[in-house]
């Protein structure tokens, strides 16, 4: 990335994060009812962080090269910034005292075997690796069962946010809850972008989606950032129909990079029946022989 866009993407991301917070809410008096700027002016976040506000300004236009842990901690502060944001505001910290140079590797596109032994384990569970791209890596037999609107995508590695926003159609029909799927992964996209700028590959995604979505550019334009850790799921799927499933989701500590998501669903539920059904046609489907359907197990 070069110094004008970080430069770019720390002015948007803090001007936008300043601009959700009222007066009122920062705890600040509000003089006249005619302000010229939405949310808290850059002299009212210099205020609120104890910098000076030539300091501030600095920041904001890119130069938060040198910036202090307790500096960037009030400035986080200061705009109420959640876990996400705080990761996010340090990453583009780090990024612009390195001044370029990449100190991530290339997100990962293969799992160690041993890792896709302990997919495979999980027969109970839809259980998946994905990298920071969003390209799904390995999965196991009912992951493949689960995802098959998104992996019928002939396009290899299968991405499941190219796969929202490039087939929003299909995408709508499979995600119960479409848009907030779509906020959040541009939101985790945005979140990697941060914290590996240099991946010529993810650069080269949020081009192409840029440039073929124009929901993603508003949603890309948002600047938010989030974690997808754990929560709930609900898909529908062509065979089996609705599964309200829970999902946790966390990091590969022997292969950084890597993130491993699992979805459940509580015993005795529709969705545990549904996940059992799925996993029997799973199992009959991988039986058959190339281009053989079977029919949906009773």
């Amino acid at each position: 990335m070069s110094t004008t866009g970080l430069n770019a993407q720390i002015r948007d991301f803090l001007s936008t994060r300043r601009a959700r917070i009222t007066p009122e809410q920062a705890g600040l008096p509000a003089y006249g009812g005619n302000r010229r700027v939405k949310g808290l002016r850059r002299e009212e976040v210099a205020m609120l962080a104890g910098v000076s506000v030539d300091y501030y300004v600095r920041m904001e236009r890119g130069g938060l090269a040198g910036a202090s842990e307790s500096v960037l901690d009030a400035l986080a502060d200061a705009l109420r910034l959640d876990e996400a944001e705080r990761t996010h505001l340090y990453a583009l910290a780090r990024e612009s005292g390195a001044r370029g140079h990449s100190r991530r590797r290339p997100a990962q596109s293969a799992v160690r075997p041993q890792v896709q032994q302990v997919l495979d384990a999980m027969t109970d569970a839809a259980a998946w690796v994905r990298n920071g791209r969003h390209d799904i890596v390995a999965t196991n037999s009912l992951a493949r069962a689960l995802y098959s609107p998104v992996l019928a995508e002939p396009r290899r590695p299968a991405n499941t946010t190219r796969f929202v926003y490039l087939r929003p159609e299909a995408a709508r029909e499979f995600f119960v809850d479409y848009d907030r799927v779509a906020n959040d992964a541009a939101a985790m996209l945005r979140l990697e972008a941060g914290r590996n700028p240099h991946d010529k590959a993810l650069i080269e995604l949020v081009g192409e989606l840029s440039t073929r979505s124009e929901l993603f550019r508003r949603r890309w334009a948002q600047h938010d950032v989030q974690f997808h850790r754990s929560g709930q799921k609900r898909l529908r799927h062509p065979v089996v129909g609705q599964l309200d499933l829970d999902f946790e989701g966390m990091e590969l500590a022997s292969s950084p990079g890597l993130h491993l998501n699992v979805y459940t669903a509580a015993a005795g539920t529709p969705a545990a029946d549904a996940l059992r059904l799925l996993a029997s046609w799973a199992a009959s489907q991988e039986e058959q022989p190339t281009g053989t359907a079977s029919a949906v197990p009773d």
